[in-house]
């Protein structure tokens, strides 16, 4: 693994189906032209069904007459599900965290479609063939209980202590697009994949196990069943609205800086998608400057668009979070090509 320390700029368990899938993808479209089906990680749909996509959703099939059928889930679970059904394709869009949306492509999932507006996402957070492009930037990050513990742990150390011990959790890596986060945040700050695992050989004597979504583990952190959890600053955020104990911060090595890396919601065509008329749609309606400027004020996240800059209250306070941080630009093709390698690594060093 190679150690990542160039600095940039600062700036997901069980199915959810939000209604019946049709059951053929292939001889569908006759049948249902006015749907679009997408496979989506976890975080960007409300609790309350007032995320970033209700309102995206709602507004679409306002405009179109285009209806979303949604189906959540871990971004390698939404990944691993489309390839099952790469012979019978049911996906139309699919919206995962990295490395997985690299995975996807990789494995012959995606068909090229810039949308409107990919212009504007920086070349960093789309892909170079036109496979897939972010939809909503988002940054990596930890939550804790403010009532249970109103001071953040400041580095990875502090999670050794004691007190962390069945109060500490993240989701699973290879499995969910946070959990394989840790894997990758651990492997920079502590300077490569052995020193990681080592780390989190002991992290495991705290760990109360697997989660395959992270999502689920926000709520247990407001409740103080846990102290400590991972997550990401966009999912994190939206759920502080109804979870007020919920604090973000992100641990450092040591005495160094706290460091994150971009995590965004990337976003492609699926290949032999049976409404891919609607999927090109859809995907034009996100990137549009209308669902954009609602990232922020509606969805707690980052733009994907650089020309679309926000000023509304959660965008202001979205950027004090991430001041002070270090941000750091992962080496996503070398991941997207080791990942099983640093999946088995984390396996065999935790027992799991």
């Amino acid at each position: 693994m190679r150690t990542y320390a160039k600095p940039i700029a600062a700036v997901t368990g069980a199915l959810a189906l939000a209604s019946t899938l049709t059951a053929c993808g292939g001889s569908s479209a006759a049948s249902d032209e006015k749907t679009v089906t997408v496979y989506s990680a976890d975080g960007l749909k409300g609790e309350a069904g007032d995320g970033w996509y209700d309102k995206v959703f709602k507004d679409f099939e306002k405009k179109t007459g285009i209806k979303v059928e949604y189906v959540e889930g871990g971004s390698g679970e939404m990944v691993q599900r489309a390839l099952r059904e790469k012979s019978n394709t049911q996906a139309d869009v699919i919206v995962t965290l990295p490395p997985f949306i690299q995975q996807a492509d990789s494995k012959g999932l995606l068909q090229a479609y810039e949308p409107q507006g990919s212009d504007q996402v920086s070349g960093a957070d789309k892909s170079g063939d036109g496979k897939w492009t972010s939809v909503v930037n988002n940054y990596f990050g930890f939550v804790h209980n403010k009532k249970e513990l109103p001071a953040a742990p400041k580095s990875w150390e502090e999670l050794l202590d004691a007190k962390y011990k069945n109060k500490l959790q993240y989701s699973t890596p290879g499995v969910a697009g946070d959990g394989t986060a840790v894997l990758i945040k651990a492997m920079h700050d502590f300077g490569g994949q052995e020193p990681a695992m080592e780390y989190l050989k002991k992290l495991q004597a705290n760990n109360v196990g697997p989660s395959s979504s992270t999502s689920k583990l926000a709520p247990k952190v407001d409740k103080g069943e846990l102290l400590v959890a991972n997550g990401d600053v966009q999912m994190n955020f939206a759920q502080a609205r109804s979870m007020p104990n919920l604090g973000i911060w992100f641990p450092a090595k040591g005495a160094g800086k706290p460091t994150t890396f971009a995590l965004p919601y990337a976003a492609g065509l699926v290949d032999k998608a049976p409404h891919g008329e609607n999927g090109k749609k859809l995907l034009d309606f996100m990137l549009s400057e209308q669902a954009q400027r609602e990232v922020s004020a509606i969805g707690g996240g980052f733009p994907a668009r650089k020309d679309v800059k926000p000023t509304d209250a959660n965008a202001i306070e979205l950027a004090r979070i991430l001041d002070g941080v270090e941000i750091f630009e992962p080496d996503w093709a070398d991941i997207d090509k080791n990942l099983k390698t640093y999946v088995d690594a984390w396996k065999s060093a935790t027992g799991s």
